[in-house]
C-alpha cells in the first residue's frame, strides 16, 4: 500500500521535472530527477536492468528530510527516472530513509535494506537520531515496507556501541544462499568500526563479529561501507568522517577509504594489508559497487563534497550527481579504476594529434568540448632537461577555465576550478603525488557538462571535481613551462 507521503512526493517530482531543461543536466552522469541528490543507495541488477536508488530530498536542492530516489539503465550510462521509492511516512523512519542497499530474493522479488532515523530529545534538550535497519520488498517499481521492522537496532549491536551512529547497509548473497551485510558504526572510543551481520532468508538478521576496526587510524565514524572479494582479495570501501590528511593522503575531510587484504571466509575474518583513498580529486564520496552480470566489478560514487555542497542557490532545481561507472580491480596492490567500458560506445569525432611540441599554450583544431573523452601521453622533449610545468585547462573562455596540471619534479598532479565561475570560497583545488617516468605521465579526461574526472596511468589514481561553468565555455588548450612532446586523442561523447 503506497502511503499518502509517497504518493504526494511522486506527485511532486513528475510535476518538478518538467521545469529542469534537458541541457541544463549532465548528459551520462545520473543527475537527481529534482531537489537533492546524495548517496547512491540500492545499486543492483534486477530483471534485466541496472537499478539505482539514491539519498533524495524532491522538495528542496537542499538536504532535507531523506527519501529514496530511484533510476533504471541497461548501459550504466543512460537513465530513466522512476517513481520515488521509499519516503519517511512509518514510525521507525519518520525522520529519514537514510542509505542501504538491494538484493533479489530467490522468489523473484526485490529486497531492500536501509537505515531508518528517528530524532530523540537528548536531557540537554537537543536531538540525536536513533538509527536502525529496515526493510521493503517490492518488483522493481514499487515497494511496501516489511511488517517486522526495524529489523536490527540497539540490542543488536556489540557492547559499548552507537545506537545513533549504525547506519548504511550493504547486502550480498553468499554461495551457500545465506545473506550477509555490513553496517558502518560507532563504537566506544568514537572513531568507526564495520559491524558483519548474516541472514538465512534476508529477514532475520543476527550479529556476527566486528569485521574491521579504525582504531582512530582514518578519520572517525565509518560511513557506507562495501565489502567484496575482488582478484583474489578481501576490499572494503568506506568513508570516514572528519579525516586528517597523510602525506597526499586522505585530504577530503569527509573522505574515501580503500582497504585491501586477506579474507578467510571459514572465520569471516579480514586482515588488512594496504590503505588508500578511492578518489584524489575534491568531489566523491560513499561509493557503491555492483558485480554486472558478465562478471565486471563497478563502481558509482556520490560526485559532491560535503564540505562544499551548501554554496548553491535555494532557486536551483537540482542539486547532486553520481559519478561516472568505473570498473575496479587489483593491480601491484592497489585499487585501480578505469571508466566503464560502455562510454566508449558513445565516442564519435576522433581527433588526433602526435608528438606535438608544447612550449608556451597551444590550441589544437578540433579540440575542444564539454562532452569529451581525452587521453593524453606526455613526455619531456628533453629528457635530460625536463619541464617544470604542464596543463591542460578547458571548460575555457576568456573568463572562466578549469585546469589540471603537472609538475614533474615533485610528482605532483593537481586539479584546479577556482576560476570555473563559482562565487564561494569553498575548496578548489586538490593536489596528489602521482608515478611517473623522469616527466611520461599517461592521463585521460572526461568532461561531461559540470564534472571533470581524471585517470591517472591507466587507473592508478583518479581525481574527480565538479565545476558549475556556464556551458558555453567549451574551449580546450595546453601550456607547458618548459617543453613537452604531446601525443592527444579526443572523442566527443554522444
Amino acid at each position: 500500500m503506497t502511503s499518502q507521503t509517497l504518493r504526494e512526493a511522486r506527485t511532486y517530482e513528475e510535476a518538478s521535472e518538467k521545469f529542469i531543461k534537458k541541457e541544463d543536466r549532465p548528459d551520462f552522469h545520473l543527475s537527481t530527477r529534482t531537489g537533492w541528490l546524495n548517496d547512491p543507495n540500492g545499486f543492483s541488477y534486477y530483471k534485466g536492468e541496472y537499478h539505482m536508488f539514491y539519498q533524495y530530498h524532491p522538495y528542496d536542492s537542499h538536504w532535507g528530510p531523506m527519501h529514496w530516489g530511484h533510476a533504471v539503465s541497461k548501459d550504466l550510462l543512460h537513465w530513466e527516472y522512476l517513481p520515488a521509492a521509499l519516503a519517511p511516512d512509518e514510525f521507525y523512519d519518520r525522520d529519514g530513509c537514510f542509505s542501504g542497499s538491494a538484493i533479489e530474493l530467490p522468489d523473484g522479488r526485490q529486497l531492500l535494506m536501509y537505515t531508518g532515523v528517528i530524532k530523540e530529545r537528548q536531557k540537554n534538550g537537543g536531538f540525536c537520531e536513533v538509527q536502525t535497519q529496515c526493510l521493503a520488498v517490492g518488483d522493481g517499481r514499487d515497494y511496501e515496507k516489511y511488517e517486522n521492522n526495524p529489523v536490527l537496532d540497539e540490542k543488536d549491536l556489540p557492547e559499548g556501541s552507537s545506537r545513533f551512529d549504525f547506519r548504511d547497509p550493504k547486502m550480498w548473497r553468499k554461495k551457500d544462499g545465506t545473506y550477509c551485510c555490513v553496517i558502518g558504526n560507532r563504537p566506544a572510543d568514537g572513531s568507526g568500526q564495520i559491524l558483519l551481520y548474516t541472514s538465512e532468508d534476508g529477514f532475520h538478521w543476527r550479529f556476527k563479529k566486528i569485521l574491521a576496526s579504525n582504531n582512530n587510524r582514518f578519520g572517525k565514524m565509518w560511513e557506507c561501507p562495501d565489502f567484496f572479494i575482488l582478484d583474489g582479495k578481501g576490499v572494503l570501501l568506506t568513508s570516514p568522517q572528519d579525516m586528517l590528511p597523510q602525506g597526499f593522503e586522505y585530504h577530503n575531510g569527509n573522505g574515501t577509504l580503500c582497504l585491501i587484504g586477506d579474507f578467510d571466509e571459514e572465520t569471516d575474518t579480514f586482515t588488512e594489508q594496504h590503505n588508500q583513498s578511492i578518489d584524489y580529486g575534491i568531489d566523491f564520496y560513499a561509493p557503491q559497487t555492483i558485480l554486472t552480470p558478465d562478471g565486471r566489478r563497478v563502481m558509482i560514487g556520490w560526485m559532491q563534497n560535503w564540505d562544499t555542497c551548501g554554496g548553491h542557490v535555494q532557486e536551483n532545481l537540482w542539486f547532486g550527481q553520481m559519478s561516472l561507472p568505473r570498473e575496479i580491480f587489483i593491480k601491484n596492490g592497489r585499487l585501480y579504476q578505469k571508466p566503464v567500458r560502455e562510454l566508449e560506445n558513445m565516442r564519435s569525432g576522433k581527433v588526433e594529434y602526435q608528438s606535438v611540441l608544447v612550449s608556451d599554450t597551444i590550441n589544437l583544431e578540433g579540440i575542444k568540448g564539454r562532452k569529451v573523452d581525452i587521453e593524453l601521453n606526455i613526455w619531456p622533449e628533453d629528457e635530460k632537461n625536463v619541464y617544470h610545468k604542464f596543463s591542460v585547462r578547458f571548460a575555457q573562455n576568456a573568463q572562466y577555465q578549469t585546469s589540471v596540471s603537472f609538475r614533474p619534479k615533485e610528482s605532483v598532479l593537481k586539479i584546479d576550478r577556482k576560476f570555473s565561475g563559482s562565487r564561494r570560497a569553498v575548496i578548489h583545488q586538490r593536489r596528489s603525488k602521482v608515478n611517473h617516468e623522469n616527466g611520461r605521465l599517461k592521463l585521460r579526461l572526461i568532461l561531461d557538462q559540470f564534472s571533470a574526472e581524471i585517470f591517472v596511468n591507466d587507473g592508478e589514481q583518479v581525481m574527480t571535481a565538479t565545476m558549475y561553468t556556464e556551458r558555453a565555455a567549451d574551449g580546450i588548450s595546453f601550456c607547458a613551462d618548459g617543453e613537452v612532446r604531446m601525443d592527444v586523442v579526443k572523442y566527443d561523447l554522444i
